[in-house]
């Protein structure tokens, strides 16, 4: 049995810089909503994204998310007492890299690009966002470039509207760890739509990986990939979860 549902936010939930599809939006909330007063069939509903956590909790109030979320990949948020919770061992130290890299995005690189910004009020991460597919792509190769020459261990990712520098290892998978310890749930229990190389690690490990049709071809490879893009296809992903459950009971 799937025992919890998890879904990225960008491409996915909702696309970049576009009004969202709130009809399918919609449909998510009423499924969520209908986890809490069924047989088990269907799976609650939570979130795990890259983005920070305001947006991320916005999002989760939308589709009526009860359970803790997941938000900048490692971050998990737990409704009782407001607590954020890390795999950081090393707290504030060990996050000198981002700094130093943040700083170095915001002084050196955005202004070459104008349109382009950082993504305000990240914790664990520096993150970019523009509208334009090619101005991420020239981001990315100077990031890669700095990475590559002086903090070789940091992760990178990257999506059609953003470029994501992260702690080594305090990627998705962590974040989807900390969810299921927190709540008793299996990765082999869950289920998890992504759409870009930062859902990758998390999508490796779940039972049922999925991904839209508007996904970079690196999450396509695993995960089973749906006939409709975003939102819609979120919802497909989670109405097959409750097939499924219903076929094993």
């Amino acid at each position: 049995m799937i025992k919890l549902f998890v879904t990225d936010l960008d491409g996915c939930v909702s696309y970049p810089f576009k009004t969202p599809d709130w009809e399918a939006i919609n449909r998510l909330r009423e499924i969520n909503r209908q986890s809490g007063n069924s047989d088990g069939m269907i799976p609650p509903l939570t979130i795990c994204t890259g983005r920070p956590f305001p947006y991320a909790e916005a999002v989760a109030q939308w589709l009526d998310v009860q359970l803790p979320f997941v938000f900048e990949s490692a971050g998990l948020f737990h409704w009782d007492g407001f607590r954020i919770e890390t795999a950081l061992k090393d707290g504030e130290n060990e996050l000198e890299p981002i700094r130093i890299m943040r700083s170095w995005l915001e002084k050196e690189v955005l202004p070459d690009f104008p349109g382009s910004a950082l993504e305000f009020t990240k914790m664990m991460d520096a993150g970019v966002v523009s509208p334009d597919e090619d101005v991420i792509d020239r981001i990315y190769e100077r990031v890669m470039i700095r990475v590559k020459d002086e903090f070789p261990n940091l992760e990178v990712h990257t999506t059609e509207v953003s470029v994501n520098i992260l702690m080594p290892g305090n990627d998705k998978l962590q974040g989807m760890k900390l969810l299921g310890e927190s709540l008793g749930v299996d990765l082999q229990e869950m289920a998890y739509i992504g759409d870009s190389s930062g859902d990758v690690p998390a999508l490796k490990h779940v039972k049922f990986p999925f991904s839209p049709n508007n996904a970079r071809q690196i999450a396509k490879e695993h995960s089973e990939v749906l006939p409709f893009e975003t939102t819609r296809a979120v919802v497909e992903a989670y109405e097959r979860v409750i097939k499924y459950n219903r076929s094993q009971a």
